[in-house]
Parts: structure tokens; C-alpha cells; sequence
């Protein structure tokens, strides 16, 4: 397989997001779970932003936990997904609601300067491009200002991953980046003091069948380039049940999600001038 063909497909990605909306705050636990970890987090942190980015805001989870943290500020619900933001939108009360706004996070659609606190609950994966992204933010943050935020390792869904193994060479689950990598990416984008750790929980199922009808229905199934294009044959999936039996203990099947959590400072704008520049002066 190419390293191309695990790379998400964004417009499945955002296709699959969409189709996922109403079914989506039902089937995510482990995401709330670990948003409402990401916000425990910020009670540690000596900040008082005006202006917030919940970058990947999908229904809006973590608003309600911002606004009630931060009184006096205002928050910017960003996702690729528009049916996802209808659902944001209704987050907030009255006059606190949040601007809702449908963009890439790899390009994003504000000045420079523009926020004091990006919050990010499991996005990042869905990026192609991570030192992009992590340079996009840079740009639109204030210096000083604080990103946290949360993503999935590689260890994730490793038995479903390796139960397909056996089954054909396509693609079926998509790929997770490396913690060190994410925070060798901060550094290159001249985040400051980037602090990274991991968590590892598991989820059961009685059955593989319900494991992947959950992934549908919160929108993370398979949306790799080198996933398979037709139809998943019966002998395949026959293949794939026979494959993940072995994990099975005490009667139910493990789902491994290793959850990748870090933070860094916006680092403040530099302005280099040749010493060529200098003597002309």
C-alpha cells in the first residue's frame, strides 16, 4: 500500500460527517468522554481568553464547559461539516450562542492575531497536512495564546486494523499519526513549550457488527484513499468476524483507543532582517 492511500479523503471525510449529524451526540461517548477530559484541563491553566476557536467543533460538545469557564468570552464553533454546526449553534443561550463557521482547518478563514484559545477534540486526524494546520494556527493566534487539544495514536482500532489484514491489502481503518511526530510539528511551527502525553482506553462490544455500526453512525468509518471503492463482499465479512474472534475475553470484543493530548503557547511574530539589510541602514 502507498503512504498516500492512508491519508483521509476530505471530501468522504466531510461527506461521512455530514450524513453522520443526527446520529452522532447518541454514539459518541468515548468522544464526550474525552472532551470533557480536554476541558478538565484548562482548570489548570492560568488563562482568561477573549476570543475561543473550537477548531473541529462537530455538534458542539465542548461549548457549553467554555462558556461556563470563560463568562466575558466569545467562541468560534469551526468544522467542515455544516449539519454538524446546526447542531453547535444550539449550544449556546440567547444572546452567547456561538459564530458557527464551515471551513478547512488547514485554511482557515480569519486574521491574524484573531484568538486567545484554540480548543481542538479529536480533529487533528482527519488533517492531510499537520504542519499546515499547526502553521495556519500559528498565524491566527495571538501571541502567548493557548492550543489544547486531543487526538487519536496509531495504536487505535489496532485489532480491527489487524483482523482486515487478514482478510485483503486494502485500506479498511484509518491511519493515526505518532505523538512525537504531533509535537515535532508544534516545534517546527514555533509553538512554545509543547507538552504531550497519552492515554489508552478500551471499549467493548459484543460483536464486530456493532463496532462498526457505531463508527458509521458518529462519521470515523473508513474514509482512507485506499479504501476499497465497491461493495464488501459476505466472504469478506465472514472473514473479517472469524479474524477479530481472537480478541475476544469474558464474552465481548475490545475496541483499543490510544488518545494522544497535548498544549502549546503561540509563540510571538519574529521579524528577521540580513545583516546585508543592517549595514545598508
Amino acid at each position: 500500500m502507498q503512504p498516500g492511500e492512508q491519508l483521509p479523503d476530505k471530501v468522504m471525510a466531510r461527506r461521512s460527517f455530514e450524513a453522520a449529524a443526527e446520529s452522532y451526540d447518541q454514539a459518541a461517548v468515548l468522544q464526550q468522554e474525552i472532551g470533557a477530559r480536554l476541558l478538565q484541563r484548562l482548570d489548570i491553566m492560568k488563562i482568561q481568553p477573549q476570543r475561543i476557536l473550537d477548531l473541529g467543533a462537530g455538534t458542539g460538545g465542548c461549548i457549553p464547559g467554555l462558556y461556563s469557564r470563560y463568562k466575558k468570552a466569545g467562541v468560534v464553533a469551526l468544522d467542515i461539516a455544516l449539519p454538524m454546526l446546526r447542531h453547535a449553534r444550539r449550544r449556546g443561550r440567547w444572546l452567547r450562542r456561538p459564530q458557527c463557521v464551515c471551513a478547512d482547518a488547514e485554511r482557515l478563514p480569519f486574521a491574524d492575531n484573531s484568538f486567545d484559545l484554540v480548543i481542538s477534540n479529536l480533529m487533528l486526524q482527519w488533517c492531510l497536512d499537520t504542519a499546515s494546520l499547526f502553521a495556519e494556527l500559528q498565524r491566527v493566534m495571538r501571541p502567548g495564546g493557548l492550543l489544547l487539544f486531543t487526538s487519536f495514536g496509531p495504536d487505535t482500532l489496532h485489532e480491527l486494523r489487524d483482523s482486515w489484514r487478514q482478510v485483503d491489502d486494502y485500506s479498511h481503518v484509518n491511519a493515526f499519526q505518532d505523538m512525537h511526530d504531533v509535537g515535532d510539528a508544534l516545534l517546527r511551527a514555533r509553538f512554545a513549550d509543547p507538552v504531550m502525553d497519552v492515554e489508552r482506553l478500551t471499549l467493548t462490544y459484543p460483536d464486530v457488527w456493532q463496532l462498526m455500526r457505531e463508527l458509521k453512525q458518529i462519521g470515523a468509518h473508513n474514509v482512507t484513499g485506499g479504501r476499497p471503492r465497491g461493495l464488501t463482499g459476505k466472504t469478506h465479512i465472514q472473514r473479517l468476524v472469524e479474524a477479530y474472534e481472537k480478541y475476544r475475553r469474558d464474552g465481548v470484543l475490545p475496541a483499543s483507543y490510544e488518545i494522544v493530548n497535548g498544549h502549546a503557547w503561540a509563540s510571538s511574530q519574529e521579524c528577521s532582517v540580513s545583516l546585508e539589510d543592517i549595514g545598508r541602514r
